[in-house]
């Protein structure tokens, strides 16, 4: 996704902007030429990608499933984007994810992505695969694993040492991809891409650009490949590409990332953004195809903004960012892209997930919300439906793949635009209409003259057409629903299907608005009104059937007669239409009302069975082919066949039980950082002195390489315990160290503790590394031996955006220096040891993985598991007001019962929910059943609740908190109140299997 913070480049419109400048062929060159690339049975030319002959419009969704540790929610999610019109999940593959240590790689449990590909396939989603090796995606490093920060060759060039690395993961991560592929009949994948976002073009990216496509073509990817360019830019463009001034590179398929339509600001409000871009027919040199860089390849936005990343110190934007780039938006800038023949379209994110563990870039926290239209705690949220709405058009709506411009349309009010559009194939007409510009928020009537191969008209011929502020409309001509002739609608068609006894249509428009449908017929057909009010009129010269009507509720009407079949219109209020859900099956596709989610959908011999979701109570409804017994979650659903011919339950689904959650009250504690105490056995620990590093930043001449990654610990908490001889100068001392967005620091002398140091907090563009001063105590003045001890908090390392190494700044020390009162640093020599981790990069824990911890003490003894005996521990009860320095850990276990046939969102809140921060200071490293769910820091906030994804938590059977709580031990820094917090519950679900969660076992 596009990314600003180290760069000074804007997340927004000037930013998107930016490629509006490339040269462009002159507006009266001729059309490009619809040449077509066959990869098997993936091919596409100038309009689209085509599917085995089909064209088709892509209408992807991001996920992340390292962002969701449980394999069996994978299911859930891809079943939520099928279900919310989605034909295509888009995946990146994090290396870092997979491998702890050069040679070592693990595809199982949660990293299983050869299960997730199949899930695909099973779940009838196309993917596009997002291989890397680079990826950024808000990920410590941008997703490279942490031992390639030990290498001095340059990431993202053709560097001997980079290309290796990179290799042994590519021809891993491609020889998997290439098993689930479209073009070989095997699985889903249509498109493949390397890299992300590469700024820089020259010739050591040309050259490791091209060994990037060789690679992937040598590991079996057939599939049509391309980069995804930060913004509109034209770099990476096919070869083949005519448009001077662009970039070009070994790609099959050009496409960019945008990010428009404003966000929120820190105080979680909304800013003004601008209007939608018109990248593509409608924009500069737009008449030549998709996308003006590449105009012989469909318009292609591998990644456009779904929302928003949050940060350290912010007052919590996702539920902002979730209606600023929700309802509405979606609809004037999603839909502004398809009247641009942006065929292939793609959001970030569909769901964004948790960056458990270790995994958060310094930009973020655990939260990777992102304010999608599935929220983390896995819930639909309402942008969700209106995508739906738009999904399930642009399947039903085939003609979308083939558009081209149109002859202009003006409409009677100067305020309100149409782009037109027309598939010369089939005749059909798109008109978007919105206000120009796109951002604006009047309420305006308006009218206008359509000519299509129907006929003349102006619309609308009754009523009022309007569009009411900010808003967009994507309207039809000339379209077949079926076996009939649709001329013309001023309402928005979602879905069309075959009927038992004829065709059915679903259109929806405004609560209130006045709506207006044209159908052609050979002769007077009959209306009958099963459900509200409409008006309808014949005129027998032109055959044009006119239905005037407002939408209010649902209003159903059969026709039938008039030389076609019946039909029956089902006509909705947009919210109302909203709650239909579509699955197609192998008897013919099937429309339903009730369920607050429908999953799947078979039809065998007239019995229907259905997967899917309810919370409260509701009807059933099912429109589609004729069927007798219906069952929904292997439970049989009494009812009948009405009078219209649609099937309706006998009484409403069963609405979704309370789920019981146990209070947290009994905890265990113990003190957590035995490393301060001058008698601590350090032998064991790695000696500071002999280690290189490739570090973008060096110790000072003279001082030994102290960064964590040059000794093989990358994740997490490091421990540094120094000894020196004191003296009459050791009064100062400068710790420069790196610690990631929001990182700390703190520091013992001889077991006493000396002072913390945190870095800047509630910036978007987080200090990553800074310095900590202390004065020390005056026993360092005393003649002897003593003692350093230093814990830093190591927050994430740096993204490698502009290619320049800057995934390599240190993490943990830097470098040390002790002065005298007035100044200059002496030569005392410290000797330094250092430890993470448990085992570096041979990390212990093989199943949770190389980011699941760091180098706290609990963790390297195993305090964070289930089946550790804390009965030696002294019990304590929350809040705890009052804390030592350093690490306090806290235990607790409980049960949970979950009913049958439930699926249960549950996580955990720290303190006061309504507030994004504590007015204490402490953090918290939560552990459930062994995994590290997140880190908490009372003081900046703003995340508060931590979900826990069910498989990790057991849904029916014991459970294991542990909190690992760092404080600077000043009154009331401890730990506030923990409780269980139920974040959306349902009868329904997915089959559920735990993952894997070992226990404590002594050494």
């Amino acid at each position: 996704m596009v990314r600003g913070w180290r760069t000074g480049l804007t997340c927004g419109a000037a930013l998107l902007l930016a490629g509006t400048g490339l040269a462009q062929p002159p507006a009266d060159a001729p059309a490009a030429t619809a040449a077509r690339r066959d990869f098997g049975r993936v091919s596409f030319d100038r309009h689209s990608i085509i599917l085995d002959g089909k064209p088709l419009v892509i209408w992807s969704s991001e996920f992340h499933y390292y962002r969701l540790p449980s394999p069996s929610l994978w299911r859930d999610i891809l079943q939520k984007m099928k279900a919310s019109g989605f034909n295509t999940v888009a995946l990146y593959f994090a290396w870092g994810y997979h491998s702890p240590a050069p040679g070592v790689y693990d595809f199982s449990g949660v990293r299983d992505v050869d299960l997730l590909l199949k899930m695909a396939k099973e779940e009838g989603l196309y993917v596009i695969t997002r291989a890397g090796p680079y990826v950024n995606a808000e990920l410590s490093r941008g997703g490279y694993p942490g031992w390639l920060v030990r290498q001095n060759a340059r990431a993202r060039t053709d560097a001997p040492e980079y290309l290796a690395a990179a290799d042994e993961w590519l021809t891993r991560i491609n020889k998997i991809i290439a098993r689930h592929q479209y073009s070989d009949g095997g699985g889903m994948v249509i498109l493949h891409q390397i890299e992300n976002e590469l700024l820089l073009t020259n010739a050591e990216q040309q050259r490791y650009m091209r060994h990037l496509y060789d690679r992937a073509r040598a590991d079996g990817i057939t599939v049509p490949i391309f980069h995804n360019d930060i913004g509109r830019n034209g770099r990476w463009v096919p070869a083949s590409s005519p448009v001077e001034g662009t970039i070009k590179g070994p790609s099959d398929l050009y496409a960019f990332d945008g990010y428009p339509g404003g966000s929120c600001d820190v105080f979680a409000r909304p800013t003004n953004g601008g209007a939608a871009p018109d990248w593509g027919l409608y924009g500069p040199g737009g008449a030549k195809g998709g996308a003006s860089a590449s105009p012989d390849t469909p318009g292609f936005a591998a990644e456009f903004g779904g929302g928003w990343f949050d940060y350290w110190g912010s007052n919590g934007t996702y539920p902002c960012t979730a209606i600023q780039r929700g309802k509405r938006y979606q609809r004037v800038f999603y839909g502004t892209n398809l009247a641009n023949a942006l065929t292939i379209q793609s959001f970030y994110m569909g769901f964004g997930g948790t960056s458990w563990g270790w995994q958060p870039a310094p930009v973020v926290y655990t939260s990777y919300d992102y304010g999608a239209a599935i929220d983390e705690a896995r819930n639909l949220r309402p942008k969700a439906l209106e995508l739906k709405q738009l999904g399930q058009f642009v399947q039903s709506f085939t003609s979308l793949a083939r558009m081209d411009k149109g002859p202009e349309i003006k409409t009677s009010s100067d305020k309100v635009r149409i782009r037109h559009n027309v598939n010369a194939e089939t005749g059909a007409h798109l008109l978007f209409v919105a206000h120009d510009p796109s951002n604006a928020r009047s309420d305006d009537a308006f009218s206008f003259d359509l000519e299509t191969r129907d006929g003349r008209y102006r619309l609308p011929q009754a009523g009022t057409l309007r569009l009411n502020g900010f808003d967009a409309k994507l309207l039809i001509a000339s379209h077949d629903l079926g076996a009939h002739r649709l001329v013309y609608s001023t309402s928005e068609l979602q879905t069309q299907l075959k009927g038992a006894d004829g065709d059915i249509a679903l259109l929806y428009g405004r609560k209130g608005e006045d709506g207006e449908t044209v159908l052609r017929f050979e002769s007077a057909p009959l209306v009958e009104i099963l459900e509200g009010a409409a008006e309808h009129a014949f005129d027998p010269a032109s055959g044009d059937l006119r239905l005037n009507y407002r939408h209010d509720g649902l209003i159903r009407l059969r026709v039938s007669g008039g030389g076609r079949p019946p039909l029956m219109l089902l006509i909705g209020e947009e919210d109302v239409a909203a709650r239909f859900w579509r699955q197609d099956t192998a008897g013919g596709a099937i429309l339903a009302r009730g369920p607050a989610l429908l999953r799947t959908a078979a039809l065998s011999r007239g019995q229907l069975s259905l997967t899917g979701d309810t919370r409260e109570a509701a009807d059933l409804e099912i429109w589609g082919p004729r069927v007798g017994r219906v069952q929904l979650n292997g439970r049989t659903i009494g009812g009948e066949r009405t009078a219209d011919g649609h099937w309706r339950s006998e009484k409403p689904l069963p609405e979704a039980l309370k789920i019981p959650l146990p209070t947290l009250l009994e905890w265990r504690v113990a003190a957590g950082s035995p490393e301060a105490q001058p008698g601590f056995d350090d032998s064991s620990w790695l000696q500071i002195g002999k280690a290189g590093t490739a570090a973008t930043i060096r110790p000072p001449t003279g001082q030994p390489a102290m960064d964590m990654s040059a000794h093989g610990f990358h994740n997490g908490d490091v421990w540094y315990r120094g000894r020196f001889e004191g003296g009459p100068d050791a009064r100062k001392i400068a710790l420069h160290y790196g610690g990631g967005g929001t990182g700390m620091l703190q520091l013992w002398l001889d077991g006493r503790f000396v002072g913390q140091h945190e870095l800047p907090t509630g910036m978007a563009r987080p200090l990553t590394h800074g310095v900590a001063e202390f004065t020390l105590p005056p026993e360092a003045q005393v003649a002897g031996p003593h003692v350093l001890a230093v814990m830093v908090r190591n927050n994430g390392h740096n993204w490698d955006l502009e290619a320049d190494d800057a995934h390599k700044e240190p993490r943990g020390l830097i470098s040390v220096s002790l002065s005298s009162q007035s100044g200059p640093s002496f030569a005392v020599p410290i000797a330094w040891r250092i430890q993470g981790n448990k085992g570096g990069e041979a990390i212990a824990d093989t199943v949770r993985g190389p980011m699941n911890n760091g180098g706290q003490f609990g963790e390297r003894m195993g305090w964070h598991l289930p089946g550790f005996a804390d009965n030696g521990w002294a019990r304590a009860r929350l809040p705890a007001t009052q804390v030592p320095p350093g690490t306090t850990w806290y235990r607790t276990s409980f049960d949970l019962g979950v009913p049958k046939g439930h699926d249960a969102s549950i996580g955990l809140t720290i303190g006061n929910p309504e507030t994004p921060r504590s007015a204490v200071s402490y953090r918290a490293l939560i552990f459930v059943n062994g995994w590290n769910m997140g880190q908490f820091i009372a003081h900046a906030g703003p995340q508060r609740t931590f979900i826990v994804p069910t498989g990790i938590l057991n849904p029916n059977g014991r459970n294991t908190l542990a909190i690992a709580v760092t404080s600077d031990g000043a009154s009331g820094n401890g730990l506030e109140q923990v409780q269980l917090v139920d974040l959306g519950s349902v009868r329904g679900g997915v089959p559920m299997s735990l993952v894997a969660s070992p226990a404590f076992k002594p050494e």
